[in-house]
């Protein structure tokens, strides 16, 4: 069934989740299925991915995700969005939703950055 993983599938997200902050030495904090973040439709297809992540507050995780060079501040540029569809639809970013609150990452084909910038929470 589309959209909905068995026990297993979401055991093999969260160990590879894991396994990425380990490697990292980041903190590692779960981005439920359910739950959601900001995410710039208008730039999906472009790249590089890039992400940060703010303290998660209610069922938000925190993220917010968006492709390209470009970022907008515009109030429009971010739509929520739930975990679910990041995981069905770019599944190249599975590994690094797991990245804890304070840590932004670029991904462009096999090169990942991965770096904490504590001014991400303060917000």
């Amino acid at each position: 069934m589309a959209g909905h993983e068995s026990d297993s599938s979401l055991d093999k997200i969260e160990a590879t989740q894991r396994l990425l902050c380990q490697e990292k030495n980041a903190q590692f904090l779960v981005a439920a299925r359910d739950s959601k973040l900001g995410f710039a439709l208008a730039t999906d297809g472009r790249s590089p991915a890039n992400g940060l992540r703010h303290p998660a507050i209610g069922d938000t995780t925190g993220w917010y995700i968006w492709f390209g060079e470009e970022f907008s501040t515009a109030p429009d540029f971010f739509v929520p969005l739930h975990v679910s569809h990041v995981y069905d639809n770019h599944p190249e970013l599975i590994r690094l939703l797991g990245l804890g609150p304070g840590y932004r990452f670029l991904l462009a084909g096999i090169y990942l950055d991965v770096w904490f910038d504590p001014a991400l929470l303060k917000v």
